[in-house]
């Protein structure tokens, strides 16, 4: 809402509210120079009333690129990016958790401890604060003491030799997580040396999580604490956990699939609202995203979750078998990442649907249903033609360039196989299945959007155009072409890359890839 249309009076009360400050950016406001805009802090989209006490005032150039629709998290991201832009210049490795610290006056102070067997003792007298007393657990495989605490921040310091990372992008996330009303599911990890009496204590996991806490205000934060540990211990330890062992939580086939259990959560908890029975299906995707509007974004990932599983883990998809999903091992020649990328990106429908979730369902004929089945029948002509006794599980794809330049002997098909596998490839040949799918529609007088056309049913005849179409591409000279190793496949590319070769028959630099360049109706006759 701009300034121009909000009372004069309005605005000034908000500005004395915020003490004259832009809600975003926590800079003075000047209203006789300033433009002001006047916004929803907590979007309408995500629950956030349409009243004076959910307005912020704003510079209208900080509203008109913030980096959020919600302010909180706008105003957040923006004291981020002051601090990134005040330390990163001087270490790329910043900001770090030091650098957030010392922003909002942590880092201050160091407890006064004592420690019997089983009772660790602390003083926080510089805060004014009651002794406390904590119990000591002993690790039973490193054979550390720990326990666990809750600090203000001014007793927090960084340790920025086993944790040097920037704090970066994921704060984002963190950040709406938390405003959503989500807990943090794992304490940061410090150290501390007990020496005459006072505890060195330095952070050194967690850091995202606490400084997101700390850009939402929060001024005290849970902590595992390792009492006296060796230190090279957890620097191995740490360095390990984000190399060797890539401990991340779920990947992302498995993130799919509890999204997928969470779509029909919610289903029914829409039944139960609003008395339906629990089989019942006549409401659509659109009137559960009416129903639950404050958490839009996660409901109509959780539908586009359960199309991605109803494919990938649908009992006739023949391409499962040659699809990595805990990422690139090189075993099999497809990561999950590249069928999310390539096929998904292109055929699912990213917008909710309006029509009931039972329609035509008994006849296989409802639009998401098709949808899924229609994917997973060309994910079939993919596997028959490219990679069903024809790519082998033995030889693998990893570093198959480099090997075959060292003078391995490759099969042509397996090498086909692994280069059509390419996820920079695979996006530019669906696309040409996306146009003569389109095309087809057209020649019938229908015009149907890219994101609908897997809604449609095919009929017989297209469904010989695209087999004939993936067998012309497939069989194309430059994927058994050894001579290319070192350059056209020597590296990754970007999906343009491909698109260009596709499209004249020549790279970037000029160099002939194709006989010529491909044209549709020629990769149907």
């Amino acid at each position: 809402m701009k300034a121009a249309v909000a009372p004069t009076q309005q605005i000034q009360r908000l500005l004395d509210q915020q003490k004259g400050e832009c809600f975003i950016c926590q800079r003075p406001i000047d209203p006789a120079v300033d433009s002001i805009e006047v916004d929803h802090i907590i979007p309408r989209a995500r629950g956030g009333k349409d009243d004076e006490n959910n307005y912020a005032a704003t510079h209208e150039h900080c509203n008109r690129t913030k980096s959020d629709s919600d302010l909180r998290v706008a105003r957040c991201l923006a004291k981020y990016e002051q601090i990134k832009e005040k330390c990163s210049a001087e270490d790329p490795k910043r900001p770090h958790l030091g650098d957030f610290l010392a922003e909002f006056g942590g880092g201050k102070f160091f407890p006064n401890v004592s420690q019997t067997e089983k009772v660790l003792t602390l003083s926080l007298a510089d805060k004014g604060l009651p002794s406390t007393k904590h119990v000591v657990f002993k690790d039973k495989l490193s054979g550390f003491d720990y326990v666990f605490l809750t600090l203000p921040i001014e007793y927090l310091h960084h340790d920025d030799r086993i944790n040097p990372r920037a704090v970066g992008g994921r704060i984002r996330g963190l950040l709406n997580e938390f405003l959503s009303g989500k807990p943090q599911l794992h304490v940061s990890l410090a150290w501390g040396v007990i020496e005459q009496g006072r505890l060195e204590l330095k952070v050194f996991d967690g850091q995202h999580k606490a400084v997101a806490q700390m850009l939402l205000g929060v001024r005290e934060l849970p902590i595992r604490l390792f009492i006296n540990p060796d230190l090279k211990v957890l620097l191995e330890a740490n360095t390990n956990a984000g190399t060797s062992l890539r401990q991340v939580a779920f990947d992302q086939a498995t993130q799919r699939y509890l999204g997928s259990q969470l779509y029909w959560e919610k289903i029914d908890e829409y039944r139960g609202a609003t008395n339906k029975p629990q089989d019942d299906l006549s409401f659509s995707e659109q009137d559960l995203l009416n129903f639950l509007r404050g958490e839009r974004r996660e409901v109509m990932k959780y539908i586009l979750d359960d199309a991605r599983i109803g494919i990938i883990h649908h009992p006739e998809n023949k391409l499962k078998d040659f699809v990595e999903f805990s990422g690139k091992e090189g075993e099999k020649p497809l990561s999950y990442s590249t069928i999310e990328k390539t096929a998904f990106s292109l055929f699912i429908n990213k917008k909710p649907l309006s029509l009931p979730l039972s329609y035509r369902l008994e006849i296989s004929e409802n639009p998401r249903q098709l949808e899924k089945e229609q994917v997973v029948k060309l994910l079939n002509v993919l596997a028959e033609r490219i990679y069903i006794g024809k790519y082998d599980f033995d030889l693998g794809s990893n570093k198959l360039e480099e090997r075959l330049r060292k003078g391995d002997v490759i099969p042509e098909a397996h090498l086909r196989a692994v280069r059509l596998s390419r996820e920079e490839v695979l996006y530019n040949v669906l696309r040409y299945v996306r146009d003569l799918v389109k095309q087809y529609f057209l020649m019938q007088g229908r015009v149907i959007e890219d994101s609908e056309l897997f809604e449609q049913k095919f009929p017989e005849e297209l469904w010989g155009l695209l087999t004939k179409l993936m067998h012309n591409i497939s069989n194309l000279p430059v994927w058994v072409n050894k001579q290319l190793s070192g350059s056209v496949f020597g590296g990754k590319q970007d999906h343009d890359y491909w698109k260009i070769i596709f499209e004249t028959g020549r790279d970037r630099s000029g160099q002939a890839v194709l006989a010529k360049p491909l044209n549709l109706k020629d990769l149907i006759t």
